[in-house]
């Protein structure tokens, strides 16, 4: 081939390349800017502007949330070698024929990673916080990795009553994971604001229903509550606090189960117990946190306290063991939730990803996780503000 031929050849190529790049690229943008949701509008804004929780333009916490920006940018260039694990974790595979029989004790949860729970309880079942993307981002090529792949397949499931989502950050609402979901015939249940996303990804209007705190529904008989949560919002940068954040109280006819969401310590806990517990088991977020930032998380210890707070029988640990997203090792705020609870007694479930347990009748517990490094209480507290 001439070199005049031969250059056009390989103009032509490196022009088509280039073009696929920008097509690439296009695409990308475009999946990114979809899994950011739909900002709220008409009827659901002026409903939102109508909460109690609203303020100024935006959601707010009767307590505002802590931080320190220095100490919280610094901490990353301290952080423990262990932050995530170095060998595969030992998760409990399964499909739907697990589910086929149901619990003997009427209650059963279904711990999958992070603060993803196939709660089974008085003959209904409800999913938490579903999160089956490889990451925890609106790109699938960067943001946080989960450790391990879904313990069980997201069409391997069982059918699903309700699905509860407490706020819309990337780790508990997920853009693919809703979208496989969007036919299926269950009730998404979310605190306000949060069903534009859904709706902007295809979920029917008519089976989303948005809550207020302390606001309740009824799904297939089984009682669902929005309960107070002291965190924040946003999927942009540029929408913080725009939809509204949650726990969730599930109330059977038999059981009670008690989700915290994200959340740090606050005094409503207390309210949650009084007005809505006991609850035969908790399920409070323990992982991912700093106290640079100690009112965004619970924190292990304070956990174990809002446990009680609430009116607790058992406790479940989330929001742990599937991603990074803090400075602390990866084992530590399990390590931390055992040594809190064993001062007062308290009875912990430690589930493997993917394992099911039933509160009521837990198996021995088993440390299925390796002995590691970790701060305790005392070395790294965490201490919630505004608590008086």
């Amino acid at each position: 081939m001439k070199s005049s031929k031969k250059r056009g050849v390989l103009a032509r190529g490196a022009r088509w390349l280039g073009l696929l790049g920008v097509i690439a690229l296009a695409a990308t943008a475009a999946d990114a800017w979809t899994a950011m949701g739909k900002k709220a509008s008409g009827e659901r804004r002026a409903r939102m502007e109508r909460s109690p929780q609203w303020q100024g333009g935006h959601f707010e916490n009767p307590q505002p949330l802590s931080n320190d920006w220095w100490r919280s940018m610094t901490a990353m260039f301290a952080a423990s070698p262990y932050v995530g694990p170095a060998e595969p974790l030992p998760t409990v595979p399964g499909d739907r024929r697990r589910f086929e029989t149901p619990p003997a004790t009427g209650l059963r949860v279904t711990w999958l990673g992070h603060s993803s729970a196939l709660i089974e309880l008085d003959g209904h079942r409800v999913l938490t916080d579903p999160v089956w993307s490889e990451r925890a981002s609106p790109l699938g090529w960067v943001g946080p990795k989960r450790w391990y792949s879904p313990p069980i397949a997201l069409g391997e499931l069982p059918p699903v009553d309700a699905v509860v989502i407490s706020h819309d950050h990337y780790d508990h609402l997920d853009h693919p994971t809703l979208v496989a979901m969007k036919d299926w015939d269950t009730t998404f249940v979310v605190p306000l604001g949060v069903g534009a996303h859904l709706a902007s990804w295809g979920v029917p209007e008519a089976r989303i229903v948005e809550l207020d705190w302390w606001e309740r529904t009824r799904v297939r008989g089984l009682e669902i509550v929005a309960t107070p949560a002291r965190h924040a919002s946003g999927r942009t940068g540029i929408d913080k606090d725009a939809t509204l954040w949650a726990g969730f109280a599930l109330l059977g006819p038999e059981h009670r189960a008690y989700y915290s969401g994200d959340t740090g310590l606050f005094p409503a806990m207390k309210d949650i117990g009084a007005r809505l517990g006991p609850f035969d088991v908790t399920m409070i977020e323990v992982g991912q946190y700093h106290s640079a930032w100690p009112d965004w998380h619970i924190g292990p210890e304070q956990a174990v306290l809002a446990h009680r707070m609430v009116g607790g029988r058992v406790l479940l640990p989330v929001h742990w063991g599937l991603f990074t997203l803090a400075a602390h090792g990866w084992t530590e705020p399990i390590e931390r939730v055992l040594a809190a609870a064993a001062r007062e007694g308290d009875t912990v479930v430690i589930p493997r990803p993917g394992q099911s347990i039933e509160p009521a009748a837990p198996p021995a517990r088993e440390r299925w996780w390796p002995q590691l490094p970790w701060d305790t209480a005392a070395q790294h507290p965490i201490v919630s503000t505004k608590m008086n």
